[in-house]
C-alpha cells in the first residue's frame, strides 16, 4: 500500500513495486490521479482514494483492502504537503493541514493495519521523510514540525516491534525534482547553501530507492551519499551542521 500515491515519488515506488511482482494498492485523495497511475501499471495496481488523514476513512478503507486482499506486506508513507514559512507567518488552519500529511496519514494507515501485521509477524512500514526531519533550515518551522512528528512515529514504532517481525523503515531524501517548488513560490530561495552539494533526485530514482528498502529493510536511510555525509556530520558535529543550515537566500523581514 503506497500512500501519495496520485504523482511523484508515492507513483513512482508503485510503478517499481509492481515491476517487482507486488500488487500495489495505491492511496491519495484524488480519485481520477489514482486510476491513471492504477492504468499506466496495469492489472497489478488498485485505485483506493481515501483522505487518509481521517481516521473513519482509514477504517473504512483497511476493512475494503482486509476483505478483498488480505492485510498489505508493505505499506510506503509517501504523502507529504506543506510550505516552508516563518511562524508568524503560519496559520493555524496551514499547520494542521502539515501535520495531517504526513503525520497523521501514517498514524492512521499504520494503526488499521498493525494488528494484522503483528498476527503474522511479518511487515514493512517505510516513512519517506525530508531532510528537515533530522536538521531543521531557517523559515520552516510548520513544515519540519510536521517531519519531527513523522520521524517521531518511525522511532517509536522500532521500540514498539522489537522481536515482532515487523520493521519501520526511515528513508530520508534530499531535494526531489518534483513540481514542489513550481508549487511554492520562494521556497527555492529558502534552500540553505549547503544543499546545493547534494544532488537533485529523480522522482523514478527514489521510487526504486523505497522498491529495495521494502526487499531489504534497514531501520535509517539517508539518499544520496552527501546528504549520507551531512547525517554522519551532524552526529559528530550538530551544532556545526546547524549553523551551515542557516544561511539561505532568504532574510527575515
Amino acid at each position: 500500500m503506497i500512500t501519495g500515491a496520485s504523482s511523484g515519488i508515492g507513483a513512482e515506488a508503485a510503478r517499481h513495486l509492481a515491476s517487482r511482482g507486488y500488487r500495489v494498492i495505491l492511496v491519495a485523495r484524488g480519485q481520477a490521479e489514482l486510476e491513471s497511475v492504477a492504468r499506466s501499471i496495469g492489472d497489478q495496481a488498485v485505485a483506493e482514494a481515501c483522505d487518509a488523514s481521517s481516521g473513519e476513512q482509514v477504517l473504512a478503507l483497511a476493512e475494503r483492502v482486509r476483505s478483498t486482499y488480505g492485510a498489505p506486506d508493505v505499506i510506503a508513507h509517501c504523502a507529504g504537503a506543506g510550505q516552508w514559512k516563518l511562524i508568524e507567518d503560519t496559520s493555524p488552519g496551514e499547520a494542521l493541514l502539515m501535520m495531517q500529511a504526513p503525520y497523521l496519514a501514517a498514524f492512521n494507515i499504520t494503526h488499521a493495519f498493525m494488528r494484522d501485521m503483528l498476527a503474522r509477524r511479518s511487515g514493512v512500514i517505510i516513512h519517506v521523510n525530508s531532510p528537515a526531519s533530522i536538521f531543521p533550515w531557517p523559515s520552516s518551522v510548520g513544515y519540519a514540525a510536521a517531519r519531527w512528528a513523522l520521524r517521531g512515529l518511525h522511532e517509536s514504532l522500532c521500540q514498539d516491534l522489537t522481536g515482532t517481525g515487523v520493521q519501520s523503515c526511515h528513508v530520508v531524501f534530499g531535494r526531489v525534482d518534483s513540481p514542489y517548488f513550481d508549487h511554492n513560490p520562494g521556497s527555492a530561495a529558502k534552500i540553505p547553501r549547503i544543499g546545493s552539494t547534494v544532488r537533485t533526485l529523480s522522482t523514478d530514482e527514489c521510487g526504486r530507492v523505497i522498491a529495495q528498502m521494502a526487499e531489504r529493510p534497514k531501520r535509517e536511510l539517508l539518499h544520496p551519499f552527501m546528504l549520507r555525509f551531512y547525517g554522519w556530520s551532524y552526529r559528530l558535529a550538530p551544532a556545526l551542521v546547524l549553523w551551515l543550515l542557516r544561511f539561505t537566500g532568504a532574510k527575515r523581514r
